[in-house]
């Protein structure tokens, strides 16, 4: 996925990342991504950047065995973890691979997913086309990811965290990627039928806290 040289993922730092993954808010994040990609048992999905696979698991158990879930990322220590996280369900599939380049014939899928991923993918023109050719006729794509200038912090330490933030959006590609995300689709070829916002609210900072 071309992903920036400021990320890597070593062990200490897939499990952090797994970690903020479990926190209420991403939780509930992926019961939305859930409800609104509508899955039925037997459909064929693939989850471009599964990372540590917890979506993956949750597409898996919807469309059950006669179905097929396919988890791609560029990360082995990810993909460790997603082996562990779906080794009781044979209908899934993980491996390594790029989203500008899905080892997957023409017309594979009903649905596809890329949540928190494009934003790091340097050829998202290619990336796109990549997810339209794999996909069934009338399958669907659902993307997430963030505009980083959207983030509010409440701090005493205005300029330093204005620092942090900058330093923070320079490890992505796109760091205003949903800005501009309805059109990319639509010169890729799809029909973007709906357009939608997930909001992270915390009262409180602590460990169990997605800005942790």
């Amino acid at each position: 996925m071309t992903m920036p040289n400021t990320l890597a993922f070593d062990t200490a730092t897939a499990r952090r990342i797994e970690a903020n993954y479990l926190t209420p808010e991403v939780v509930a994040q992926r019961h939305e991504i859930m409800r609104r990609l509508e899955l039925k048992p037997g459909e064929q999905v693939i989850d471009i950047g599964a990372g540590p696979c917890l979506l993956t698991e949750e597409m898996a158990r919807a469309v059950g065995s006669a179905g097929r879930v396919v988890g791609i990322d560029l990360s082995n220590e990810m993909l460790s973890m997603g082996r562990a996280r779906c080794a009781g369900l044979p209908w899934v599939e993980l491996g390594e691979a790029d989203a500008v380049s899905l080892p997957f014939p023409k017309a594979t899928f009903d649905a596809a997913v890329a949540s928190q991923v494009y934003e790091y993918v340097g050829d998202l023109a290619r990336a796109l086309a990549e997810a339209r050719r794999v996909l069934r006729p009338g399958g669907r794509l659902l993307v997430l990811d963030t505009d980083w200038d959207s983030i509010v912090w409440n701090t005493s330490d205005r300029p330093r965290t204005t620092r942090m933030l900058t330093a923070w959006k320079e490890h992505v590609i796109h760091p205003h990627l949903p800005r501009t995300l309805a059109r990319r689709l639509k010169e890729a070829g799809f029909v973007v039928e709906d357009i939608g916002v997930f909001t992270f609210v915390n009262s409180e900072y602590g460990e169990h806290a997605v800005s942790h």
